[in-house]
């Protein structure tokens, strides 16, 4: 029987405590892991896709004293994080890992314009406006913003 609790007016987590689906979804992840590298490109670029809708954000700041613009993933595996350099190599986007292991960037239009030609954001998936951080005070999804960091790039 799922437990479910509701977060947020728009987030509701379901939590089945079931000990041989948690093995299943385990087993099926290791898997998706190890065997990536020899998939199809469309499915390298779903995976690529889901990494960055769930664990990525879109930095876009333009004002004079400081101009960010660059696609960032969040991950605390680093062979994940190596994984997924990899699969971008394979779009021909450039990226690094900060020295920490915990995140990847991407920056540069080029690199911009090829994350967002072969992999970009699933449609609808948007930034939380409520966080305390949050440049954004409106509800915006991650392709408007990073339309908007491309287009701020002078021609």
């Amino acid at each position: 029987m799922p437990r479910t609790r509701v977060k947020t007016s728009e987030v509701i987590d379901i939590s089945y405590y079931r000990l041989d689906l948690a093995k299943y979804i385990k087993e099926k992840a290791e898997k998706l892991l190890e065997n990536i590298l020899t998939m199809s490109k469309c499915k390298k670029r779903i995976f690529l896709q889901a990494f960055f809708d769930d664990e990525g954000c879109v930095g876009y700041a333009n004002n004079p004293q400081r101009k960010i613009r660059r696609i960032r993933g969040y991950q605390h595996s680093k062979n994940i994080l190596k994984l997924v350099q990899l699969l971008l190599k394979e779009f021909y986007i450039a990226s690094y890992i900060d020295k920490r292991f915990t995140e990847i960037t991407i920056g540069g239009k080029e690199n911009l314009l090829k994350f967002q030609k072969n992999i970009n954001f699933s449609p609808n998936i948007f930034i939380n406006p409520e966080r305390k951080n949050a440049l954004w005070k409106t509800k915006i999804d991650k392709r408007t913003i990073l339309q908007k960091a491309i287009a701020s790039y002078k021609s």
